[in-house]
């Protein structure tokens, strides 16, 4: 009787474990920035964003505050990954203009 007991233990530590990877994975690939977007960005993100964790809601935030600012290799890798629009960049601009 105790291999049916030690299956059964073993079934209850697994369930549960891979519903908390696949939620990490999940959430992971959710909040993923592209390797491009991180090396085109790094200086714009050090020098206005670097409170924030990388790849979270507040330096997004942070990055659409520093819109104006940032470099144009930034601009490109964000619109390239698909984190903003080719419209919206031209937006922000004619409004610089």
């Amino acid at each position: 009787m105790t291999a049916p007991r030690t299956h059964l233990t073993l079934r209850s530590l697994l369930l549960p474990l891979a519903a908390f990877a696949t939620t990490a994975i999940t959430v992971t690939e959710a909040g993923a920035v592209s390797a491009r977007v991180k090396v085109a960005c790094a200086s714009d993100y050090f020098a206005y964003c670097r409170a924030h964790a990388v790849g979270s809601p507040g330096v997004r935030q942070c990055m659409r505050a520093a819109g104006p600012k940032l470099s144009k290799r930034c601009i490109n890798a964000l619109v390239a990954s698909g984190e903003v629009s080719a419209s919206e960049v031209a937006k922000r601009e004619a409004k610089l203009r």
